[in-house]
């Protein structure tokens, strides 16, 4: 499971790919949620959750 911010999401499903071989599933992080969780790839607060 990746937790990525807009800006890295397209790596985010690369690398699902890539490692996985299957399609990710793509979730947005709804405003409800709180999510404290910043984007592995930079310091940006976390978006979207990509898992396979």
């Amino acid at each position: 499971m990746i937790y990525c911010c807009k800006e890295h999401v397209d790596i985010a499903l690369d690398t699902v790919v890539d490692e996985h071989e299957v399609a990710p599933f793509l979730k947005e992080v709804s405003s409800t949620e709180e999510i404290s969780t910043t984007c592995e790839y930079c310091e940006n607060p976390a978006v979207y959750i990509v898992a396979n």
